[in-house]
């Protein structure tokens, strides 16, 4: 664990040459280092999201979060910027690439990158780090319990106008990490096995952890989903993860 780091609301240039708001994390050192883009989920760019950007820092990654409703609701607090990115059928699939590749240049940039980006996506965000894996130049992966890569939105019930992904899995560009709870719905164990079915087919590099109990959103501290065992277990996961395709 890093004693210091530094974090702070910064601009970046997004998709379309628009500037976004976004956080940054770094610990207060010059050693190479790799780096994390932080997806955040459907509620927005918020309190916990922030405090997973700072808790990667720590960990000795510089991270990053671009505030993918920036456009719908500038300055608003998240939830006001969620509802309103809602109301406008969620964030679209090419802005989104725009904008993970736009935190992906923005990190290399940075003095102590050692050049390897990875994504971690919670909720939505864990359909769109699958989504920007397939798009932009990653080392690795991470989706936590996305939905929408194989059914539509409106097949279950949510107003999202985002379409299945499943198509661009021929395209994965990285090695990924899934993890997943038995008990949801969004996405449902058959929905996973799907996806793996067919990254299995296709070659892909790829390890997918289900747990047991656990339902969606069960990282999230301060929500009744919250699944400790399943949250501590996913987090070693993902340090061994990241360990193995971000380290210098």
């Amino acid at each position: 664990m890093q004693d210091a780091l530094r974090a702070e609301t910064i601009s970046i240039t997004g998709h379309n040459g628009d500037e976004i708001e976004a956080y940054l994390a770094t610990p207060l050192n010059d050693t190479p280092r790799g780096s994390v883009i932080v997806i955040h989920h459907m509620p927005g760019y918020d309190r916990g999201t922030k405090e997973i950007v700072r808790t990667f820092a720590a960990n000795g990654y510089a991270a990053l979060c671009p505030n993918l409703h920036h456009r719908d609701a500038p300055g608003a607090s998240p939830d006001d910027a969620a509802a309103a990115s809602r109301n406008n059928g969620g964030v679209p699939d090419d802005q989104l690439i725009g904008d993970v590749a736009a935190a992906a240049q923005h990190l290399r940039s940075l003095p102590s990158s050692n050049g390897k980006v990875g994504t971690i996506g919670y909720c939505s965000g864990g359909r769109q780090s699958f989504l920007a894996a397939t798009a932009v130049d990653l080392q690795a992966a991470v989706d936590c319990y996305g939905a929408f890569i194989i059914r539509t939105p409106a097949e279950l019930g949510f107003p999202l106008q985002v379409e299945p992904i499943l198509d661009r899995a021929k395209d994965l560009r990285c090695p990924l990490l899934g993890l997943f709870g038995a008990e949801d719905k969004f996405p449902s164990p058959e929905e996973t096995g799907e996806l793996a079915a067919e990254l299995d087919r296709l070659g892909k590099p790829y390890e997918f952890h289900t747990y047991e109990g656990a339902t969606h959103a069960f990282f999230t501290t301060n929500r009744p989903n919250y699944h400790i065992d399943a949250a501590q277990q996913g987090w070693q996961r993902i340090w061994e993860f990241f360990g193995k395709y971000l380290a210098s």
